[in-house]
């Protein structure tokens, strides 16, 4: 246990040393990974079921159990260990002291345990429940077995892994540290509570086709690839909507779906390649009755983690406060100090753009400008949770056209701590319309445009038998994750996409 694994040679000299004891170990007739061992008592068991015991008091109690060697401590005629028990939702693994004696377990078994277990190791005890003098709880052994070899040293328990070290070795992180184990733990509480909110008012969870043959219901550049058994080029899914959606015309009245989506687009500390989404739709609901489900999601993953007052560098989040609606264009303009509406001309709008010192695209119209203007000057201020809505028309081709602004859609993006954590709308179900949209989008596509969307005629075909009045969201959980948990995505994700190393 000397060095972190991003600095340890792949076969290092402890390395060796390991593989050598569990060829000794067949050699001798013994198993380095037997498969006969089982447990009575888990160690929080053991903690939960003896903790009370006062120092020096021991007990009959014999029990069986086993663990991950985490501390060992060898003299002369008495060995200690602290075994530590795998972890589950309720806590990030317990730990408990073995002790193993020379009048308990005999000359052979202390010795072989001297000569056979390393640090890593997984060993297996039977013994009495004791607590120590010193009231340490404790497994006085008297026998003990080698429950599996670990061929490879743990990195310095007390040394901080680099955060590239962690995530490319995620299994080494979540041996020694405690964060790392507490965040899965969180993750797992966070998507169960999400899930729970949806069951308590009565969504449907459903699946649908990660592998599509057209790509829609968001924009954004898919991952292709070529299923051989059809000899056809298919793409990865890049949302969720236009199969939930498929099964509203089926007559689901609300569904949902927590899933993996892919876009092959940039990576940074707040983007994926991969990455998971929350998408539901309600019929008969707007943009907002949709907001007040996205709320109660988002109160009830604060509630299962901890505080619904989370404490960010730019000061307190209150998920208890007002979750105010701000429309795009008169916050733009009170930022900017002018008067922009979807009517203001895009030479106008590069205007501000230059007076900002904002870099942007010159071939983008002037709706995707506004839209780059709110996010790099309103945005970033939003602290408090914010229904950011009235969108040009651009923002979003699946929502319906405002009823009273033309130019604008029924559309909200939800802001929490300056970033983009959901979006919500009501839904474009007049197939009519729709057609005409996807239409466009898949002439952008075709005049070479990587995040319009394709042309889906099965989709309009489905709209054609009819569906109610919707709301619909979308909820990044990794996003969720992060600002419940103020850790950047790559943390946020257990095993994050990552460039190959050399």
């Amino acid at each position: 246990m000397t060095q972190a694994p991003d600095q340890m040679p792949s076969d290092s000299e402890q390395t060796a040393i390991r593989k050598e004891k569990r060829q000794r170990l067949l050699d001798e007739g013994r198993q380095a990974y037997p498969a006969d061992l089982s447990r009575t008592h888990t160690l929080r068991e053991i903690r939960a079921g003896w903790g009370h015991l006062e120092a020096g008091q021991e007990t009959d109690n014999v029990v069986t159990a086993g663990g991950r060697v985490v501390f060992i401590r060898n003299t002369g005629k008495l060995a200690f260990a602290t075994l530590q028990d795998g972890f589950t939702p309720e806590d990030n693994g317990e730990r408990l002291q073995v002790m193993l004696s020379l009048a308990e377990v005999g000359e052979d078994a202390l010795a072989r345990w001297k000569s056979d277990v390393d640090l890593g190791d997984f060993v297996w005890v039977k013994g009495r429940v004791i607590a120590s003098k010193r009231g340490e709880l404790s497994i006085m052994a008297s026998e003990w077995r080698l429950a599996a070899k670990s061929l490879r040293p743990l990195p310095v328990l007390h040394k901080e892994l680099s955060e590239e070290a962690r995530v490319r070795r995620r299994y080494v992180d979540l041996i020694v540290r405690d964060e790392a184990r507490d965040l899965l733990r969180k993750r797992s509480a966070i998507t169960r509570a999400v899930r729970e909110t949806l069951y308590a008012q009565d969504y449907l969870e459903v699946e649908t086709p990660i592998l599509q043959l057209v790509h829609g219901g968001a924009a954004a550049r898919p991952f292709e690839t070529h299923i051989n058994a059809f000899d056809i080029d298919m793409t990865l899914r890049i949302a969720l909507e236009l199969h939930l959606k498929r099964t509203m015309v089926g007559g689901a009245d609300r569904v949902f779906e927590l899933g993996r989506v892919f876009r092959n687009e940039g990576i940074d500390s707040s983007h994926s390649a991969e990455f998971t989404m929350l998408e539901a739709y309600q019929a008969w609901g707007d943009q907002r009755t949709i907001a007040r489900l996205i709320q109660d999601i988002i109160v009830a993953a604060a509630d299962a983690v901890g505080s619904r007052q989370i404490e960010t560098p730019q000061g307190v989040i209150d998920l208890d406060g007002e979750w105010q609606w701000l429309p795009v264009y008169p916050a733009l303009s009170a930022k900017v100090g002018e008067e922009i509406t979807v009517e203001t001309p895009l030479e106008r709008l590069h205007e501000v753009a230059d007076a900002h010192e904002i870099e942007f695209d010159p071939a983008v119209g002037a709706d995707k400008l506004a839209m780059k203007l709110f996010e790099e000057l309103v945005e970033p201020g939003l602290l408090q949770p914010t229904f950011v809505y009235d969108y040009p028309s651009i923002a979003q081709p699946l929502a319906r056209p405002h009823r009273s602004e033309p130019g604008k859609v029924e559309a909200w993006d939800l802001i929490i701590g300056g970033m983009e954590r959901g979006t919500g709308f009501t839904e474009l179900v007049d197939p009519v319309v729709q057609r005409e949209v996807l239409l466009a989008q898949s002439l952008k596509a075709a005049a070479g445009d990587p995040d319009a969307m394709q042309f889906d005629s099965d989709f309009i075909e489905a709209l054609e038998y009819g569906v109610p009045p919707m709301g619909g969201l979308g909820l990044g959980i990794d996003r969720l994750i992060m600002l419940l948990t103020g850790v950047g995505i790559r943390e946020t994700i257990l095993y994050p996409l990552l460039r190959p190393q050399g």
